[in-house]
């Protein structure tokens, strides 16, 4: 599902702002510092292959490999090649990076503005972003019955509306609705049945909620996710995994076993 082209446009800007960095400054090069001052994440240094000083980082869900040139004054962030002109990817960047980028991901999500489908002390959470408008994310909820029933998987609905005009109004009414979660069936329930229907969409936006809306479609685009439903959650290895779609393959992803 294609993204409205202002949609892309916040997307480029959003790329543009990162967490915290982790890194203290004053332990790092002036080029990282100065990275680090523009929106980069610094976590520390790893091991490079060829004897090379290099720092992890990341942009967003993006690990990034930075490495020291000899003269100490500039630093390179690329693709280190090995004699048989393949592309060597540095162990040491994912062991660091990867816990740090599921720390902050995991930290914004929880802070986000959701609604919970589920059990709270389900084993599994699975964050969805969500359009009102999407039938794919009705799909979607749909198809999460038989996990979410069982108890096995809590998911996390973070509405946006990004798809047309009206999805704004529509996300905006199911979240100042006095039960948010009741909303949302009811207004997935009437959409699988006719995708004229669903919620009535507000006159006008509540600031408050008007600033929720906004947070997670920055939320959503700072990730390069740019289409619904979109999901993420945890692993058994406590990486990050991202998928849009409502394919039975992609509920069985994440939702685990039935």
């Amino acid at each position: 599902m294609t993204m409205p082209s202002s949609f892309l446009f916040r997307a480029t800007l959003a790329g543009l702002l990162c967490s915290s960095a982790l890194a203290q400054a004053a332990d790092l090069p002036p080029a990282l510092q100065s990275l680090q001052e523009q929106g980069l994440s610094i976590v520390g240094q790893f091991d490079a292959p060829g004897g090379l000083k290099a720092w992890g980082a990341y942009n967003g869900n993006h690990p990034l490999a930075i490495y020291a040139l000899p003269d100490g004054q500039h630093m390179l962030v690329g693709t280190l090649i090995d004699a048989k002109g393949e592309e060597v990817r540095p162990a040491g960047l994912d062991t660091l990076v990867q816990p740090a980028i599921a720390k902050d991901m995991l930290d914004k999500l929880e802070k986000s503005r959701w609604i919970a489908d589920g059990k709270d002390d389900a084993p599994r959470v699975v964050y969805i972003f969500t359009d009102p408008n999407c039938p794919y994310c009705m799909q979607l909820w749909q198809m999460a019955r038989p996990w979410v029933d069982a108890g096995k998987v809590q998911l996390r609905h973070i509405p946006v509306g990004i798809l047309t005009p009206t999805s704004g109004p529509k996300s905006a009414a199911i979240l100042a609705a006095q039960d948010p979660t009741a909303a949302l069936h009811d207004h997935s329930v009437a959409m699988l049945k006719d995708r004229s229907g669903g919620i009535k969409g507000l006159s006008a936006i509540p600031p408050d909620i008007d600033a929720q809306l906004t947070a997670n479609e920055d939320l959503m685009v700072g990730w390069d996710l740019r289409a619904t439903p979109a999901l993420v959650w945890q692993d058994e290895q406590g990486r990050i995994q991202m998928q849009t779609g409502a394919s039975p393959d992609v509920a069985q992803r994440a939702f685990g076993p039935r």
